[in-house]
């Protein structure tokens, strides 16, 4: 069984956990786009794991973790990240895969986001180079991870590549240029290090599901930030969608068997773009206070309101999703009463085009107040509750199959 894990809101949702709660019943994990700009939290023990790059079901045992074409892969967190892993389970790096296609995140791509968004130019990116690098990739300019085991061939573009960003740094931007130099001798010491970690990942893959191996696909943002079908331009600079995977790792389409949609109790925000459930009252800073809703990459506030359901019929279409996981129903606990958005003014479904005019019609029912974070059997939830998850599938025609009631690992009940 091949699947792939896709986030329906603009991400946050829960990934990382639902990851690696599914990842004990597979061989390979394979990241298939985004960078350094996700934050996938996992919980062990008492200890919070942050994930940027490497894929957060690499905390089984047994699993190999790939980060696939599709993505922009950033030496310095890479290395960052992995030695905080390796504080947990020493052996993380043995398992580890690197696709010799990624495009490489440079120090001049990290420079120029930072300068972005300090001027009107800024959209809320994570400032991680992220957007710049993938500009490079599609102008046909960047620079890939097997281009640091041909020296001369690396050295050669890097210098015509960063002729052209001093320009626009010292022009543009009265900023100071970078050292080639410095750059090449560090990006020297990156390639002796990931030499063993480097593979075709399409070969590597290819091979795997010959032999039967069970693979899971992680996405990383949502299905709201895709660059073709979220809320443009208010977007990710990568295809969040289940079709990316295939795009991202190099496999047919015919080899994902389920796409699983990971769905948050309420809906949240981080950065700049339309919001059509925004809560701007109590409401909102309640989520916030109890969910903990403050970015795993930048800190930043996420911006919160009620559940969507149009949002999400929207991003299982684009996804081909029929079953869903369900986060942060434990956050929900204490309210007097619940609200889910079931449609907008008088239309019912999403319009990305539309986003910033929708003002959502909600149902509300009341709200539940015992603690469910150690409930494991959907019937031992309060009836309030089980209500809410009924009204959740009514609005959005998708199964909820597993519903997360905390951020310890074991904290999930499958229905």
């Amino acid at each position: 069984m091949n699947i792939a894990v896709i986030g329906l809101q603009w991400g946050d949702e829960g990934k990382g956990k639902v990851v690696d709660y599914l990842a004990k019943d597979f061989d390979i994990d394979v990241r298939f786009q985004g960078g350094a700009n996700a934050g996938h939290t996992v919980r062990v023990g008492e200890k919070e794991l942050i994930f940027h790059q490497i894929p957060c079901g690499i905390l089984n045992k047994d699993i190999t973790g790939v980060i696939g074409a599709g993505c922009v892969f950033d030496p310095s967190v890479f290395f960052e990240e992995l030695n905080n892993l390796k504080k947990v389970d020493p052996t993380i790096e043995e398992r580890i895969k690197i696709s010799q296609f990624c495009h490489l995140v440079m120090p001049y791509h990290i420079m120029i986001d930072r300068i972005r968004e300090e001027t009107q130019q800024g959209i809320g990116t994570t400032k991680k180079g992220i957007g710049v690098a993938y500009e490079d990739k599609y102008g046909r300019i960047g620079l890939r991870v097997g281009d640091m085991f041909n020296p001369e061939r690396f050295e050669k573009l890097l210098k015509h590549n960063l002729s052209r960003k001093n320009l626009i740094l010292m022009e543009i931007y009265r900023a100071e240029p970078l050292s080639d130099n410095e750059i090449i001798h560090q990006f020297r010491e990156y390639a002796d290090r990931l030499r063993p970690m480097v593979i075709d990942d399409t070969a590597f893959l290819s091979r795997a599901i010959k032999e039967k191996k069970n693979i899971i696909f992680e996405g990383a943002q949502g299905t709201l930030l895709d660059i073709n079908f979220g809320t443009y331009p208010y977007v990710t600079s990568s295809h969040t969608i289940a079709g990316g995977a295939n795009i991202g790792v190099g496999i047919g389409p015919l080899y994902i068997d389920k796409v699983i949609g990971v769905v948050k109790a309420y809906t949240t925000r981080v950065g700049r773009g339309p919001f059509p459930s925004e809560d701007d009252s109590c409401l909102g800073e309640d989520l916030r206070k109890m969910g903990k809703e403050f970015g795993a990459t930048t800190g930043r506030p996420r911006r919160c309101g009620p559940f969507d359901a149009g949002v999400v019929r929207y991003a299982a279409r684009l996804n081909g999703v029929e079953e869903i996981f369900l986060t942060k129903l434990d956050v929900l606990s204490g309210l007097d009463k619940i609200k889910i958005g079931v449609a907008y003014n008088n239309k019912k479904d999403f319009d990305p085009f539309l986003a910033e005019e929708l003002n959502p019609i909600y149902n509300e029912i009341p709200g539940f107040k015992e603690d469910i974070s150690m409930i494991r059997d959907f019937n031992d939830l309060p009836e309030q509750a089980r209500n809410y998850i009924k009204l959740i599938e009514h609005h959005t025609n998708l199964q909820v199959n597993f519903i997360s009631v905390g951020p310890n690992r074991d904290a999930v009940i499958k229905k």
